[in-house]
């Protein structure tokens, strides 16, 4: 796997792009989303997200992180999970291998797994229903056995 500098630098190049692309303006604040989004190895939300910038002294409002958030998804460097009715999350994505997620129902630990399995099911859903399956979804929900999830609803 690259180094994170590369991939950051790569992030960028392609974010660059896309932004003169669709006529949006480049601003040290969006490059700014991208250091620290892909500094992160977990899903975040924007209200953590923008607390993480702020204690590292950026100038930048959680509507800059909101927009530039949704142009990272949009041009495919960003993925937008939604779990339950919980606040959007947000994960990198140039480095993204597909995965499923098992969230908690107790602490909300998110863990990130995969299964060749989804594979075979993608296939046969897709003969059974004559589609085509280009991706998927697929959160489980349950209760975890984290010694700190157990020790938190005592």
């Amino acid at each position: 796997m690259p180094q994170k500098d590369t991939v950051i630098k790569n992030a960028k190049g392609i974010f660059e792009e896309f932004l003169l692309k669709n006529g949006n303006r480049k601003t040290s604040e969006r490059f700014y989303v991208i250091d620290e989004l892909y500094a992160l190895d977990e899903h975040i939300d924007v209200d953590n997200f923008y607390l993480i910038m702020k204690n590292k002294d950026y100038s930048i409002s959680r509507a800059t992180i909101y927009n530039t958030l949704d142009l990272l998804v949009e041009c495919g460097l960003a993925v937008k999970h939604q779990f339950g009715d919980k606040s959007a999350l947000y994960e990198q994505a140039l480095t993204y291998k597909h995965h499923d997620h098992l969230v908690c129902n107790q602490c909300h630990k998110i863990k990130e797994f995969s299964d060749p399995k989804m594979d075979e099911i993608k296939k046969t859903i897709g003969v059974a229903l004559d589609s085509k399956i280009t991706n998927h979804s697929l959160v489980f929900y349950g209760d975890c056995t984290l010694e700190e999830c157990e020790n938190k609803n005592r």
